[in-house]
């Protein structure tokens, strides 16, 4: 310490009554709680924070519920800690515990994550609803959250994938199009496995047909595979591109045909997620990007967060090398 600081001390030594033994530990330990905050509050964003996709990466409410996290607030403090930007709700979830809609958008805004897309089917037979009761209040209760509404399209009457159908699809996609347009919100349409709209091509058309400007489609990688090649990845990718809204992955491994096989989390199996995200960020996608759980079973923690560690990875790769260019 020089002469200066040694004044500066004794200084205040003076005007606080304090010895200069005692005003040294203080100022040690000030200099300690610095330290301390400095860690805590920086350097988990310079981990977290590091460059990688514009993406927002979410988690499906099919991967978030297990013993230990029940709850709305449960879920989400676990995907807040974990790093994700939100959930996406499935009101049918068979695993959900006693909460609704408004406790789980309540725990969102206390926690500052985001609703993504929330999941209802759609029947096209005359003699089923034509969607779900909920659906009206649930778009309701979203309004002016930048949010969607995915619909899965069902049907005994026609077979899967038939054009036959598209005239009862367009007009109960117009219907609720026209109720999201009110809450601000967009439609996207999800293709499902053995669906009547099962494949990309199906949601294409179809959203084509529809023409509303809220209305596009979902990409989901475990369904696409159930029904399509890998070998095909780019040439669907740029069809869905001028109407993708949202984007789901997971891990999986190639050539399965079972959902074991094709629901894995991120970062295990062998189909190249790596290649599948390059390509869609080759392709111009900057829209959400959500994590597929159906069925993996185990601790959620764990499998959501060994997901995040892979896409941290994946997603700075994929932005180092995009710089490098």
């Amino acid at each position: 310490m020089n002469l200066r600081k040694l004044d500066e001390v004794k200084s205040q030594q003076r005007a606080e009554g304090l010895s200069l033994k005692k005003f040294l530990h203080i100022l040690r330990n000030r200099r300690l709680i610095i330290f301390l905050v400095f860690t805590c509050f920086f350097a988990p964003v310079t981990a977290a924070g590091e460059e990688g996709l514009p993406n927002e990466f979410f988690a499906m409410d099919t991967g978030t519920i297990d013993a230990n996290h029940t709850t709305a607030k449960a879920q989400i403090e676990m995907l807040k800690e974990l790093g994700y930007a939100g959930i996406a709700y499935w009101e049918g979830n068979p695993k959900r515990g006693n909460y609704g809609l408004v406790e789980m958008l309540r725990e969102l805004d206390r926690f500052g994550l985001k609703m993504f897309p929330l999941y209802f089917g759609v029947n096209l037979d005359s003699d089923k609803p034509k969607y779900e009761p909920s659906l009206k209040e649930a778009i309701k209760l979203l309004k002016g959250r930048d949010a969607a509404i995915w619909l899965h399209i069902m049907s005994q009457k026609y077979k899967k994938s038939s054009p036959k159908g598209d005239q009862r699809a367009v007009e109960i996609i117009r219907e609720v199009a026209d109720m999201a347009e009110e809450s601000g919100l967009r439609v996207a349409l999800y293709p499902h496995f053995n669906d009547w709209m099962e494949r990309v091509e199906d949601a294409v058309r179809v959203t084509k047909k529809a023409n509303r400007r809220n209305v596009g489609i979902t990409f989901n990688l475990c369904h696409w595979l159930r029904v399509d090649d890998e070998k095909n990845t780019e040439k669907v990718l740029e069809l869905a591109m001028p109407y993708l809204f949202v984007v789901t992955i997971n891990g999986a491994d190639n050539g399965a045909k079972s959902w074991e096989g094709l629901i894995q989390p991120l970062g295990s199996g062998s189909f190249d997620t790596y290649k599948f995200l390059k390509t869609l960020n080759e392709l111009g996608y900057t829209g959400p990007i959500g994590l597929q759980g159906w069925g993996i079973g185990g601790d959620v923690h764990e499998n959501l967060k060994c997901s995040m560690k892979a896409w941290r990875k994946l997603s700075a790769r994929i932005a180092k090398k995009n710089k490098l260019l």
